[in-house]
C-alpha cells in the first residue's frame, strides 16, 4: 500500500511558518493577559500556586500544540483556526487542496 504524503513548495513552507509563527503570538499573548489578570487579584500563596499550576498546563499545552513538523500540520492549522488562534485566509498561498483540507477538519 502506497502513503500518500504531502509535499509542501518552499513557498507554501513560508506561508506556513508566518501563519504558525502569527497564532502562536496570539496564544502567547492570550496567556500573558490571563497571568496579568490572575497576579492583580492575588492575596494569597495559595492563588501563586493556583497562578504556577495554571502556567503549568499552559506551558504542556502550547508546546504539545505548537508543532511545526510538516506531517501534522495541517491538523496543527484546523485545530489553530477552530480555535480562532488563525483565520484561513492567513494561510493564502497553501495549494487549494491543503485549505480544503483545513478548512473541513477545523469544522470537526
Amino acid at each position: 500500500m502506497v502513503s500518500a504524503v504531502l509535499e509542501w513548495t518552499d513557498q507554501e513552507q513560508q506561508v506556513a511558518r508566518r501563519a504558525f509563527d502569527k497564532a502562536h503570538s496570539r496564544a502567547a499573548i492570550g496567556i500573558i493577559r490571563a497571568v496579568q489578570a490572575h497576579a492583580s487579584r492575588m492575596d494569597s500563596v495559595e492563588e501563586c500556586w493556583k497562578l504556577h499550576d495554571f502556567l503549568s498546563i499552559q506551558r504542556h499545552e502550547i508546546e504539545g500544540r505548537f508543532d511545526f513538523r510538516l506531517p501534522g500540520l495541517l491538523f496543527v492549522f484546523a485545530s489553530l483556526v477552530k480555535d480562532g488562534l488563525l483565520q484561513v485566509e492567513e494561510l493564502e498561498g497553501l495549494e487549494r487542496d491543503k485549505l480544503n483540507k483545513i478548512t473541513a477538519m477545523s469544522r470537526m
